[in-house]
């Protein structure tokens, strides 16, 4: 399978907690899609104390795995968002 691209792209975005609004993640995102996974090479700054855990409300909001051969984190869906 396919790695994620190596040129990683110019746009970052906030990622942060549905539930309590803490900010979670700063990642630079490519394409216009869904937020469904996480590269841990891409996160330009983590906030998270606990991996895949809210610092402030401490609910999971992801999950540790390997996608195409890269670490990541794969979000639950509806536990967080991102602007």
């Amino acid at each position: 399978m396919a790695k994620p691209n190596k040129k990683s792209p110019t746009k970052t975005i906030d990622i942060f907690c549905k539930r309590c609004n803490a900010p979670l993640f700063k990642y630079r995102k490519g394409g216009k899609g869904a937020l469904v996974k996480c590269f841990k090479e891409r996160i330009v700054e983590d906030a998270t104390t606990t991996p895949c855990y809210c610092p402030q409300c401490e609910q999971p909001f992801a999950r540790d795995t390997l996608v195409r051969g890269t670490p990541a984190y794969k979000f639950i869906g509806g536990k967080v968002w991102f602007k």
